[in-house]
């Protein structure tokens, strides 16, 4: 029988790069030949609900750059379909394992996936080693004087600001020096998306250079007409852009609200990590017991963007057909079905996690726990926004909303709102006052 080759395997998840990818830094220089390895997780791919989405083809398609990049040194990725736990256990099987290097994960699925890897590897006695990757500061890296975690964005932000030494948090771990430790190999197979269930989505990613836009950042991004936005969510997302690189560039853009943008992230992040409850449950659990009404026929026309309210209709559209919505809209969707249609904000949630390319659960989480007014440092429950003030001062021209709502203009073919927006204000501030006065 065959020696087995000796090995470190890094493990790719949310880190689809070879450059500036900390676990891969740590993975070559541990001394054995590094083979890459990406899982398709079925755990994860059996839940989705549109055999075309895009992010599986965007994931696969960030994988056959990285196998194009490893093939110039020699080596290539092992791709796997699968439960992590068959994976990993065919790879003990296959390979000596001397050592497992992956970056964090902070979803709660992802943690208590980690932990079942972190065990079988462990009755080899191989060590899964993980590294801080995906956000500049994580845990419990900033944290409020008394030892506990921040809970309002403001205190937090300043807090991180002061920590923030640019010279180490936003430089680059230099893997280029060290790409002759990858494991020489023949390429491997990827698997198409037939075999994995899928087919590949017709949606367009954005690959642009986002760096031009942050200099001029504030003063566009709230239009959602304009082209004014970095729309680099999915490369963040699955890593294939560096939250260092991302941060050295707002850190030393001329204006610093990109950076602040990038604060956020970490702040959501930091939320769900230590209060992971919050994924699925309200942050304040004051707000458990609103008497939500749920009502579909209301579900299903916000989500077709039928609802007769033409900012919140262009922008469930823009969703639909593009796997991406403006942010100012997004606040804007999101507090419409929450108040004016008194619906769950975690309907809303998991139609977001459906259809955004760029989806994170804690950004999308924070943001939806936000406009529900039920998460830490949330919009105020009695803050309900107009739809028409904020088209008239996010869109005066109404250019977003005819290039999304194109029957607009005809007030034959176009729907009529499904609620009064003043009726709807009244009733979600008595149905927030219910559920208060319950708790």
């Amino acid at each position: 029988m065959p020696e087995k080759q000796q090995v470190s395997i890094f493990w790719f998840r949310r880190d689809l790069r070879l450059e500036d990818n900390t676990g891969l830094y740590h993975a070559l220089k541990s001394g054995y030949p590094v083979l890459p390895l990406f899982i398709f997780d079925t755990l994860i791919l059996d839940k989705l609900q549109d055999n075309d989405d895009p992010r599986v083809t965007f994931i696969r398609n960030a994988i056959i750059k990285l196998d194009q990049e490893l093939q110039k040194h020699g080596s290539s990725i092992i791709v796997k379909h699968g439960t992590p736990q068959a994976a990993w256990t065919e790879l003990l099987n296959d390979y000596d394992i001397k050592a497992a290097f992956t970056n964090h994960d902070f979803e709660p699925y992802a943690k208590t996936r980690d932990e079942s890897i972190a065990d079988i590897l462990k009755t080899k006695g191989v060590e899964l080693r993980t590294f801080k990757d995906h956000v500049i500061f994580e845990k419990n890296e900033v944290l409020k004087e008394d030892g506990k975690p921040y809970t309002v964005f403001t205190p937090y932000k300043r807090k991180w600001l002061e920590k923030l030494n640019p010279d180490f948090h936003l430089k680059a771990y230099p893997t280029e020096k060290y790409y002759n430790n990858f494991l020489q190999t023949s390429p491997f197979v990827i698997p198409g998306l037939e075999q994995l269930g899928f087919q590949s989505s017709l949606l367009t990613f954005p690959d642009r250079e986002y760096k031009e836009v942050i200099e001029e950042y504030s003063n566009t991004r709230d239009s959602p007409a304009l082209d004014g936005t970095s729309r680099i969510g999915v490369n963040l997302r699955f890593g294939t852009i560096s939250i260092r690189e991302a941060g050295y560039d707002a850190f030393h853009a001329k204006e610093k609200t990109w950076l602040s943008e990038l604060i956020w992230r970490d702040f959501y992040a930091m939320i769900l990590w230590h209060f992971p409850y919050s994924a699925k449950s309200s942050f304040r659990k004051e707000f458990d017991n609103i008497p939500w009404l749920n009502r579909e026929e209301d579900y299903k026309a916000w989500c077709e963007g039928n609802t007769g309210y033409p900012i919140v209709d262009a922008g469930m559209r823009q969703l639909n057909a593009t796997g991406w919505m403006h942010n100012r809209v997004r606040m804007i969707t999101a507090s419409f079905l929450c108040k004016h249609l008194l619906i769950d904000w975690r309907w809303g949630e998991a139609y977001f996690a459906r259809k955004l390319i760029d989806y994170d659960q804690a950004s999308n989480v924070g943001g939806w726990q936000w406009a529900a007014g039920t998460g830490n440092d949330a919009a105020p429950y009695f803050r309900v926004f107009s739809p028409d003030l904020q088209t008239k001062k996010f869109d005066p021209k109404l250019e977003y909303v005819k290039k999304w709502v194109p029957e607009f203009s005809d007030p034959f073919k176009y729907a009529q709102p499904i609620v009064d927006h003043k009726f709807a204000r009244q009733r979600a501030l008595n149905a927030y006052k219910v559920g208060l006065a319950k708790s």
